[in-house]
């Protein structure tokens, strides 16, 4: 065989693979960003669970903590899902000072990799969703 014709192979063969890797590989979703993150919280002195709506920007407290969603990002149902908020979430201290403990991404289907570290009040994302019953505000 001359060496053109082994060049040509091998290309053909390249093309192939590239085609099969890439029809194997699933196609990416556009993330649906949403208006309401859903969370959960949990006060460790009294074992109280309490599931609360904050629309996006808006800030809502949760014993002495201030929880303010930036996004929410969701997949369609036909994808896996993967919920995620980026959120803020500050602490009133006893002297009425106001401290940034948690700034960052927090994954509904990981509640235990976000980095709010407090000893009292734990909290995490559990959804996403458009619309609530907690009226938006104005």
């Amino acid at each position: 065989m001359n060496r053109e014709f082994l060049q040509l192979r091998v290309m053909a063969l390249f093309a192939a693979f590239m085609l099969v890797v890439f029809a194997a590989a699933p196609a990416h979703a556009e993330r649906i960003a949403n208006r309401v993150a859903v969370f959960s919280g949990i006060d460790k002195i009294t074992g109280r669970i309490i599931t609360f709506d904050v629309y996006i920007d808006e800030t809502v407290q949760f014993g002495a903590l201030q929880v303010t969603p930036r996004v929410c990002y969701t997949r369609p149902v036909t994808e896996t899902p993967k919920t995620t908020s980026f959120l803020e979430v500050d602490e009133i201290t006893l002297d009425r000072k106001i401290r940034r403990i948690f700034s960052g991404w927090m994954f509904a289907d990981s509640p235990g990799l976000n980095a709010i570290e407090h000893p009292v009040y734990d909290i995490w994302l559990k959804n996403c969703k458009m619309d609530s019953e907690v009226a938006p505000p104005s």
